[in-house]
């Protein structure tokens, strides 16, 4: 890559991503982790979405709001690299006999409680499509603002959401 002198677009820009970004941080993170396999895969999730983020920034018409736009771009990211862990995994021969499991991820949530911890566990059973509904609407954002960030309409966000929470509330009685 060459080098070129920053300009006043490049420091407006700038600007405009670190405002956002620490008003929206928390969010775009918590949408990482439904997606991640544990606390390492959340961050390089975060990573990633932050650098495309931070390549789309010239490309930000104003359209919706940035917060709005963040969030399909971090929707967007995780489902793509899901996608192709995914097709990698099937290339695989998969050797579930020999699998390790280590508990010491779900140890090292520091304060989280039992039910949050299940919620969480029957999120990540859900699809995609699914997930990123519900993700969206635990981050309290309006129906509107999720069907701008997932392209359906709102009336349909409004049935998946109700779906959705009876399909998560069967899963956690479930477990209990």
């Amino acid at each position: 890559m060459y080098w070129r002198p920053v300009t006043p677009m490049d420091k407006d820009l700038k600007d405009i991503f670190l405002n956002a970004l620490e008003e929206h941080q928390q969010k775009l993170l918590r949408i990482c982790s439904v997606y991640a396999r544990d606390d390492d895969d959340t961050q390089d999730l975060f990573q990633e979405v932050l650098i495309n983020v931070w390549r789309a920034m010239p490309s930000f018409k104003g359209n919706a709001s940035i917060g709005t736009w963040m969030y399909r771009i971090t929707l967007n990211v995780c489902l793509r690299i899901r996608s192709k862990e995914i097709k990698k995994q099937r290339k695989m021969l998969r050797l579930d006999s020999i699998r390790v499991i280590s508990l010491q991820n779900e140890s090292r949530d520091n304060g989280m409680d039992a039910k949050l911890m299940k919620l969480r566990s029957c999120i990540k059973t859900l699809n995609d499509a699914d997930k990123a509904v519900i993700t969206l609407y635990l981050e309290e954002l309006p129906y509107k603002q999720i069907s701008v960030i997932t392209g359906l309409r709102e009336n349909t966000v409004a049935v998946k959401i109700k779906r959705i929470k009876t399909k998560l509330l069967n899963c956690i009685n479930e477990m209990s």
